[in-house]
């Protein structure tokens, strides 16, 4: 396998680019010594790279002053244009500028971390009886939140967790307010059934108290609240409560034993660990919450080749910490500069943050655990992109293609009997798939069922945008389909000005077995074997297509069905439609409702409740 440095290093001695006439002298003359951003542009406009200083004049000066460059800035020299500038009131504003432009423009110079998809939390919300849930997004000051934690599987953990040890619901309010009898969680011990009356209040809250100190890593003050309360129930011989509350005891402290720090106090933490190896890097983050080991996440940074694993992790705490609550103290294994970083990120948090080059005792276990977790990923990843580079060149050679391919989007189209129909873009680059830049296109304006015609309004809004300068071209374009799918997709791309674009179509073959896939290519088709490397890969992308694609299309056909059913009903406007949907949580909630719990939305008279009733079990 060819490493991605090795593989820069060749590219620049085979053919570097032809040096651009830049004065330096006139720009470093002019620049002030303040706090600010840089951005190298290249001859045609293009970012290079976006730095940061907190002294414009010194950092920029150094890239033209120094004779001794590694072959990666060297390169980058050569094709500087212009240096533009920015200056900001602080070192910490400029962190910040750097970070949104270098996610807008994507400098190929600059290390670039995609993770885009916000952080879960547990929730914990309001109202007389809290539930727990799963969220993302914004945050309602009516709610609690707990975390972030470093992925969904770890917030239903604690949630799963918390039902077995305090008993709290976990069902959708809309649901909660309709029950007539307790659910099955109450029947397993899951959940109290407040929503029929078999908890009070007051106990209720007690669990909900209990449980978020828990949380907050308060574990022994959780305890101690249970013991309190079992002491009571047993002392006033109601011995079945107090045995509900001696299994919770000893649920929670089981727990508690294996899942916390040895700190003994409240700790919030994130361990930082870089591994590299054949030019790729990877890091891993481990959180720690009130002293609770949230899980960890591992993430691949772009264009790291020839990087020091200093230079990934300085990457990494820029981007990543801009959008995210910043925790009280990070531990990093690599040596950076900690006073200004420390004072950057203060500033940024507005509270004190600490840094930990040389961590001791239980910390610097999670900075090893952290290490091996990398590691471990980067195997991973090494063996998973050797895998696809085999896949690709088998592909290539299968179909004829040069061995210049590497961008491939696939596109599929979804629909029930010709109603909401959805064509899906998927993307395949640098060997593994762009779930960022995939795309859905709800069509409009064509016959229903025309899968031709859906497919060539896809492709044309597209590519006609792509044709416009926006957005980069695909070496190859699968269809999902067979020779009619494949010709109107070459009329489309005809239309736009991009017929050199290789296309293949992708039948199902006879059978319609997977392994039996017929491939057109041109007027040609081409067969794999079952266990062709290029098969399994067109076979990943496009059942990728195939996925996104229905789930667009059973989104919207669902919203398209709601909506209409009760736009079908005289005297509901959007505004009381908002509400019954709000209120019974979904249009399944309000055809479950009777007139009288119809009634009980604002602006539903006895009436117009009765007229709801009546359309909605009209069938």
């Amino acid at each position: 396998m060819t490493s991605p440095s090795k593989a820069l290093r060749a590219e620049a001695n085979r053919s570097a680019p032809p040096t651009v006439v830049f004065d330096a002298q006139a720009l470093l003359a002019n620049l002030p010594g303040l706090p600010g951003v840089y951005r190298m542009i290249g001859a045609e406009g293009e970012a290079l790279y976006v730095g940061k200083a907190g002294d414009l004049k010194k950092r920029v000066s150094s890239y033209f002053q120094k004779t001794q460059h590694g072959p990666r800035i060297a390169m980058m020299l050569t094709q500087v244009a212009a240096v533009e500038i920015t200056v900001t009131r602080s070192e910490a504003e400029a962190l910040i500028l750097e970070n949104n432009l270098i996610k807008s423009l994507a400098p190929r110079y600059n290390i670039l971390f995609r993770d885009d998809k916000s952080y879960p939390y547990l929730m914990v919300s309001g109202g007389e009886f809290p539930r727990l849930g799963f969220h993302r997004g914004a945050m309602d000051k009516a709610h609690h939140y707990f975390g972030p934690f470093p992925h969904a599987g770890a917030v239903r953990e604690s949630i799963q967790l918390l039902q077995r040890v305090f008993r709290l619901r976990t069902c959708e309010d809309s649901v909660f307010q309709n029950r007539s009898r307790p659910c099955l969680l109450y029947q397993i011990r899951r959940c109290t059934a407040p929503c029929v009356g078999q908890i009070s209040a007051a106990a209720y809250a007690e669990n909900v108290k209990s449980a978020q100190l828990y949380l907050e890593g308060r574990s022994d003050t959780a305890l101690k609240r249970l013991e309190t309360r079992m002491q009571q129930a047993s002392d006033a011989r109601r011995y079945e409560e107090a045995a509900i509350y001696r299994d919770q005891i000893q649920s929670l402290a089981k727990v508690s034993q294996r899942q916390y720090a040895d700190t003994g106090a409240d700790v919030d933490v994130d361990i930082i660990a870089v591994a590299m190896e054949h030019g790729f890097a990877c890091v891993n983050l481990v959180m720690v919450r009130g002293g609770r080991q949230l899980g960890d996440r591992s993430l691949f940074p772009q264009n790291a080749e020839d990087r020091d694993a200093k230079e990934v992790l300085a990457a990494f705490i820029a981007q990543h910490y801009l959008e995210r609550p910043i925790p009280p103290a990070l531990v990093v294994g690599e040596e950076l500069d900690v006073e200004e970083l420390e004072a950057t990120l203060t500033e940024h948090a507005k509270r004190g943050v600490r840094v930990h080059t040389h961590p001791t005792a239980e910390r610097r276990a999670w900075l090893e655990m952290a290490r091996q977790n990398a590691l471990q990923a980067l195997k991973s990843k090494l063996t998973e992109h050797s895998t696809q580079e085999t896949r690709l060149a088998a592909l290539r050679e299968a179909l004829g293609l040069p061995d210049t391919v590497q961008r491939i989007e696939c596109f599929d189209v979804s629909h029930t009997m010709g109603e909401a129909t959805v064509a899906a873009c998927v993307v395949y680059d640098r060997m593994d798939m762009c779930r960022g830049q995939y795309r859905r296109y709800n069509i409009e304006g064509v016959q229903p069922g025309d899968d031709y015609g859906a497919l060539a309004q896809a492709l044309s809004r597209r590519y006609g945008r792509i044709a416009g300068g926006e957005g980069v071209a695909p070496d190859l374009i699968f269809i999902d389909g067979g020779k009619g799918q494949v010709s109107a997709a070459r009329e489309a791309l005809a239309e736009v000005g991009l017929s050199d674009i290789a296309l293949v179509g992708i039948a199902k073959g006879p059978e319609r077995k997977p392994g039996l896939e017929e491939l057109w290519v041109g007027e040609r088709v081409v067969t794999l074997v079952p266990d062709h490397p290029g098969l399994h890969l067109i076979q990943r992308i496009r059942d990728e297509a195939h996925r996104f694609a229905i789930a667009g299309h059973r989104a919207r056909r669902s919203k398209r069905r709601t909506t209409s059913t009760l736009e079908g009903i005289a005297g509901i406007g959007a505004k009381r439609r908002k509400q019954l949907l709000t209120r019974f949580g979904g249009l399944k909630g309000v055809m479950g409702a009777s007139i009288e719990d119809l009634t009980q939305v604002e602006g539903i008279s006895r009436k117009l409740a009765e007229k709801i009733y009546k359309e909605l079990h009209a069938a």
